[in-house]
């Protein structure tokens, strides 16, 4: 039977699971150092959570196509690889969630932001008090993830993002700092409008997902992939939506490649991922590029391409395209 993925701030039990597996894994040590991954500093251990932290910084830095520059289109983002890549990652964490936590029934929770932006993006939401993730800070000082350096127990930032985008050793609390990294007058998250809008793009006389013979960041990039992770429409006054604009909200140590630090990015990805699943059953299970896209410029990211993933393989984006037989949502946008 598949579990069921549900609301965070309408299932406690799902909240409190995901909580203390998070904590759990923060405090198991894998198999893995700093050193395997090139990582400055003393060698040091790396903690289950942190290879996340970790694999997500990597990808940003792995250029798509091989020699070109990861700050146009990478291994996980700005490309039709996204969706399947990053479902991949979800996946992977939920079967560790459920390995320490000793539920095979465990489902990872998501966070319905459109229902907080519905409701003017209030900083003191539900999913920010105490009961929940905590709130803002530099570091954050209350909920479960709060920093003690005088506890080695505690939610401790150990890598992060240099100013070079480069992977680096610390030892610090988490940040968060609510809509303050947006133009003025734009402090908001997405809306059930903007998540609305985005599941009316039919693949009807166009291709389904993505226009994979244009760049992201180009406007004229057309399709549903490119809706949801946030590059348009484009305006001077919103320059980026959904995906991109909730990470951006939340920002502090949401704002980097080293995402995955703050533990509301799996809640916030599972929401993304649902709504690509909304999308799908109205559709189908809809992918592109096909198989005949130049291998030079889009090999990596083709529908029987290995997905580049936590695992090393984590399968092709046909091979997750269905995913029925493991997990569902307990409510589809």
């Amino acid at each position: 039977m598949p579990v069921v993925r549900k609301n965070i701030v309408t299932d406690r039990s799902a909240r409190d699971d995901y909580v203390h597996g998070v904590g759990l894994l923060k405090q198991e040590a894998s198999q893995f150092t700093t050193a395997d991954f090139n990582i400055p500093g003393p060698t040091a251990a790396v903690h289950t959570y942190d290879l996340f932290v970790i694999w997500h910084g990597l990808t940003m830095m792995t250029p798509v196509p091989p020699g070109g520059n990861a700050l146009v289109r990478n291994a996980a983002h700005r490309g039709p690889i996204f969706l399947p890549w990053h479902r991949v990652m979800l996946a992977v964490l939920e079967a560790n969630l459920q390995r320490v936590l000793g539920k095979a029934g465990f489902a990872l929770p998501y966070w319905d932001w459109s229902a907080d932006g519905d409701l003017g993006s209030r900083t003191g939401a539900p999913i920010w008090t105490p009961a929940y993730l905590g709130g803002q800070g530099t570091p954050v000082t209350d909920g479960p993830f709060v920093f003690d350096p005088a506890d080695p127990t505690s939610f401790t930032v150990r890598i992060e993002s240099d100013l070079n985008g480069m992977l680096a050793q610390t030892e610090r609390g988490l940040n968060r700092t609510f809509a303050r990294t947006f133009p003025a007058g734009w402090p908001t998250l997405p809306t059930s409008a903007d998540v609305k809008n985005a599941l009316a793009f039919t693949p009807a006389g166009g291709n389904p997902v993505d226009r994979y013979d244009a760049l992201a960041f180009n406007s004229s990039s057309e399709g549903f992939r490119n809706r949801l992770e946030g590059f348009i429409p484009r305006t001077p006054t919103q320059p980026v939506h959904l995906h991109n604009q909730v990470h951006l909200w939340v920002g502090g140590d949401m704002a980097p490649a080293t995402s995955p630090n703050d533990p509301v990015f799996f809640l916030h990805h599972c929401n993304v991922d649902r709504i690509w699943e909304g999308w799908m059953h109205r559709y189908g299970r809809l992918y592109a590029p096909d198989m005949t896209a130049p291998a030079a410029t889009y090999k990596g990211e083709r529908i029987d391409d290995p997905i580049v993933s936590p695992l090393g393989t984590g399968g092709t984006p046909r091979g997750v395209m269905d995913i029925s037989a493991i997990y569902a949502y307990d409510v589809l946008p």
